[in-house]
């Protein structure tokens, strides 16, 4: 994002629009989720400065609360693509600078999200790359649970937290 628009208020930030055939809703018997061909978020450990998380705008489904940088997957897009596509374009992580250690799929039939965890090999600041983050913070892991987080990545934290644990 360029410094004149990231120095707009927030509100005024806000995309005009789907850019993509995925960037839509879906509904079922369990609900409505972002993404027509899913959605993936990417958990960000760097071991050094703790888990990457994004403070997301308030026009945002959910708006305010944290989580991770994320969204809907484009058609044909398999989770791990998409995770690493959505994080550099909201949050500008360098794919190059993180390993995959694990993913988890949370499926409801209809709909899914993949929480694809890496880990940084080689350091680096993350930057408010477009108008979907008020904040992007590390925070240390121990730490994560004491922000208003997204009811999703709240469920989804403690067994994700396991998880990252055994890769130490």
């Amino acid at each position: 994002m360029d410094t004149a628009a990231a120095s707009l208020p927030e509100h005024l930030r806000r995309p005009l629009g789907p850019r993509d055939p995925g960037d839509a809703w879906v509904e079922g018997e369990l609900g409505r989720f972002w993404g027509r061909f899913g959605s993936a978020g990417l958990l960000v450990q760097d071991l050094a400065k703790g888990i990457l998380l994004q403070h997301r705008a308030t026009w945002s489904d959910q708006g305010g609360t944290w989580g991770l940088p994320g969204g809907a997957l484009h058609e044909g897009e398999d989770a791990i693509t998409g995770a690493l596509r959505e994080a550099h374009e909201e949050a500008a992580v360098p794919p190059e600078n993180v390993d995959v250690l694990f993913t988890c799929v949370f499926d409801v039939g209809y709909w899914s999200y993949t929480t694809v965890a890496v880990r940084v090999t080689d350091a680096f600041e993350p930057v408010i790359n477009d108008p979907e983050s008020i904040e992007l913070r590390w925070v240390p892991v121990d730490t994560v649970d004491n922000h208003e987080l997204h009811p999703g990545f709240a469920t989804a934290w403690p067994g994700l937290r396991r998880q990252l644990l055994q890769y130490r």
